[in-house]
C-alpha cells in the first residue's frame, strides 16, 4: 500500500494566499469525507509555550475550523496538560497561555476544551496491548470526541529527533501521568525531606502502593506494588516524588507511537492529519523560546495517513540545506535530526508506527 500524502509550497500570489492553500489541502486529501453533521470535532493542536513563536499560527486553524463548520461539523480546540511545571501544566494556566499566544475565540472561531481537564485527572484508560503498555491514558475529550483533525508544527525534538503527527497524538495526547510513563522506565521514590504528610499521593494511587507513616508523618511507595503509573508523580503539591526522565531513546519512541494508537482506536475513518514544515526549529515547541530555524520553510503537507505523512515531511527536511546563522551553521550534514541530537533514533516512531498498523512509510506525494 501506497499513502498519499498532498504537498503545498509556500508560494503565494494575488489571487492564492498560504490560507487559501491550506483550504485546499483540506479538499484534495479528502477529508470534507471525514465530518459529517453534529459531529464533534476535536482540533488537537499545540498552544505553544509562553515566549514560544514556532507554532502554527491560529490564523490557520480559523480557516480549517470554517471547513469543518461548512459540513455541520461543531469543531473545538485541545490539548493536554504538560508534565513540566510551566504555562500548560493545569488547564486555569494552559487556557491562559492559549490565549496570550493568538488562540482566541474572537481568532479561531472555535472554544477551547484542555482534553485532561483541570489537572490532568480527567483521562480514560484505553486498552492497546502492545509492547509497553496493556492501556494508555489519554485525556477523555479526545476520546469522546467523534472525529479528530490533528494540526502540527513538524520541527526537530530532542528526545524523538523530530516531532510531527505521531508525537502530537501520542505525547501531546497523553494525561499527565500518562506522560510520565512514556517519559520514564524508574519508578518513583518520595523525598521525605520535601514530603509534608498530606496523604494526596495515597488517595490518588490506584495500586495501593503508598502509606503515610505514622511514626514519621512522612510518605513511602511499596515498589513491590507500584506500576509506576505516574499519578503520585504529578499529584505532590511540593514535588517532593520528584518526574522522572530516564528512559531509552527507542522505548520512548514506541511509547509515544502507543499512546498515538490509543488516541486512533476509535477514530477510523474519522481522522485527518496536517502538519506545517515551517519554521522547523532545533527544539520542541514547549520550549520557552523558539531558536532560528535549521531550514527554510519548505511547506504545508496533508493525509490520511499519520505515518505516511511524517516520513514525508522527514524525507524534505533532510533534503534541504542548512541554513546560515543557525545552530548547524557550516556543516555540511544528510540527516539534519541526527545532526542535531544524535541520541534520538528518529527513525524507529515511523517503523514501530508501521508494525503495529497505523500508517506505511510508503507514498506518493503530490503537489498541489
Amino acid at each position: 500500500m501506497v499513502a498519499k500524502v498532498f504537498f503545498a509550497d509556500m508560494r503565494a500570489k494575488h489571487k492564492e494566499n498560504l490560507l487559501d492553500k491550506v483550504e485546499k489541502l483540506f479538499e484534495r486529501a479528502g477529508m470534507r469525507e471525514l465530518f459529517a453533521p453534529r459531529d464533534l470535532v476535536a482540533f488537537k493542536v499545540h498552544f505553544g509555550e509562553r515566549g514560544n513563536t514556532g507554532y502554527v499560527r491560529p490564523q490557520f486553524i480559523r480557516r480549517l475550523v470554517n471547513k469543518v463548520k461548512e459540513l455541520g461539523g461543531k469543531p473545538f480546540l485541545t490539548d493536554a496538560n504538560t508534565l513540566y511545571v510551566g504555562g500548560r501544566s493545569n488547564a486555569v494556566d494552559h487556557l491562559q497561555t492559549a490565549i496570550e499566544n493568538g488562540f482566541a475565540y474572537a481568532v479561531v472561531d472555535a472554544p477551547l476544551i484542555i482534553a485532561d481537564g483541570l489537572t490532568g485527572k480527567d483521562y480514560i484508560n484505553v486498552p492497546v496491548n502492545l509492547k509497553h503498555f496493556k492501556e494508555v491514558k489519554v485525556g477523555s475529550a479526545l476520546i469522546h470526541a467523534d472525529a479528530l483533525l490533528v494540526v502540527s508544527h513538524f520541527k526537530c525534538h530532542e528526545l524523538t529527533g523530530f516531532g510531527g503527527a505521531l508525537k502530537n497524538i501520542g505525547m501531546g495526547s497523553g494525561s499527565r501521568s500518562g506522560k510520565q510513563m512514556m517519559h520514564s522506565d524508574v519508578l518513583p521514590r518520595v523525598n521525605p525531606e520535601k514530603c509534608e504528610g498530606c496523604a494526596r499521593c495515597t488517595r490518588w494511587c490506584p495500586a495501593g502502593a503508598i502509606a503515610v507513616s505514622r511514626e514519621t508523618k512522612k510518605a513511602a511507595i511499596d515498589q513491590e506494588k507500584c506500576i509506576g503509573c505516574g499519578e503520585c508523580t504529578v499529584t505532590c503539591p511540593v514535588e517532593a516524588i520528584d518526574i522522572n526522565w530516564k528512559t531509552e531513546p527507542e522505548a520512548i519512541q514506541e511509547k509515544i507511537v502507543e499512546y498515538a494508537a490509543g488516541v486512533l482506536q476509535n477514530k477510523k475513518g474519522k481522522a485527518g492529519f496536517i502538519n506545517f514544515v515551517t519554521n522547523v526549529s532545533p527544539e520542541c515547541d514547549c520550549a520557552s523560546w523558539t531558536d532560528a530555524p535549521v531550514v527554510r520553510d519548505i511547506g504545508i503537507l496533508a493525509s490520511l495517513d499519520p505515518v505516511a505523512l511524517d516520513q514525508a515531511c522527514a524525507d524534505l527536511v533532510n533534503g534541504e540545506k542548512v541554513l546560515p546563522g543557525c545552530r548547524l551553521e557550516g556543516r555540511e550534514v544528510q540527516d539534519i535530526f541526527r545532526a542535531l541530537w544524535p541520541q534520538a533514533v528518529w527513525e524507529r516512531q515511523l517503523t514501530y508506527g508501521e508494525e503495529i498498523g497505523l500508517g506505511t512509510r510508503q507514498y506518493e506525494l503530490i503537489k498541489i
